[in-house]
């Protein structure tokens, strides 16, 4: 660049050489162009919503506990972290087992899912594809997608759901429960089969 501006105050340069310098001029301008739009596509790529694992485990298994009693168990075969500025949250591509405990170390509740997504601040699992959860009484509720949210107590579906009981299977379209599943209603009912039970 400094080279450019001494050409250009060389006034008895000859016209030729001026004319390559111009010439070099606009070629410097064009490369500090394109370098500069590349920079914007960096840019955009880094600020886009391909996000950045901050961590990644094989065959985890956590323990949540209070006061040296264990509230909840859970397993599975992948987990990444990622820490978003507004929204950490954990992802499960590869699906993820729970149990729910009572005082007394007895599972209340379990939960399975081909994939899930935990959000941290918001205290959210979101539990995608083939998703089974079973409570204390065994009642079996079998739907495409579950919430639980553990900020208010309540687990819930939008989606279709089937729960299979001792002697009866409900289906229906919604679903709403407490976190131990002992609770719960079906927002709109399809249909219920009745199951001959033998002693």
């Amino acid at each position: 660049m400094k080279r450019q501006k001494h050409v250009l105050r060389n006034k008895i340069a000859p016209i030729k050489y001026f004319n390559s310098s111009i010439a070099i001029l606009f070629l410097g301008i064009a490369v500090l162009f394109f370098s500069c739009s590349s920079d914007i596509e960096t840019i955009k790529a880094l600020s886009s919503d391909e996000r950045r694992p901050a961590l990644t485990a094989n065959d985890f298994e956590m323990i949540v506990s209070d006061s040296t009693v264990i509230i909840y168990k859970m397993k599975t075969p992948e987990l990444i972290r990622f820490e978003e500025e507004n929204d950490p949250f954990m992802e499960f591509p590869q699906g993820v087992y729970i149990e729910q405990f009572d005082n007394n170390m007895q599972i209340v509740s379990s939960l399975s899912a081909d994939y899930a997504r935990y959000y941290e601040k918001e205290e959210r699992w979101e539990a995608k594809n083939n998703v089974v959860a079973v409570n204390a009484e065994n009642d079996t509720l079998k739907t495409e997608e579950l919430i639980q949210d553990r900020k208010n107590g309540k687990i819930y579906s939008e989606q279709f759901v089937k729960i299979i009981r001792k002697d009866q299977i409900i289906t229906g379209i919604g679903f709403e429960s407490d976190e131990q599943m002992s609770n719960w209603k079906i927002k709109n009912p399809k249909g219920t089969l009745y199951v001959e039970v033998e002693e």
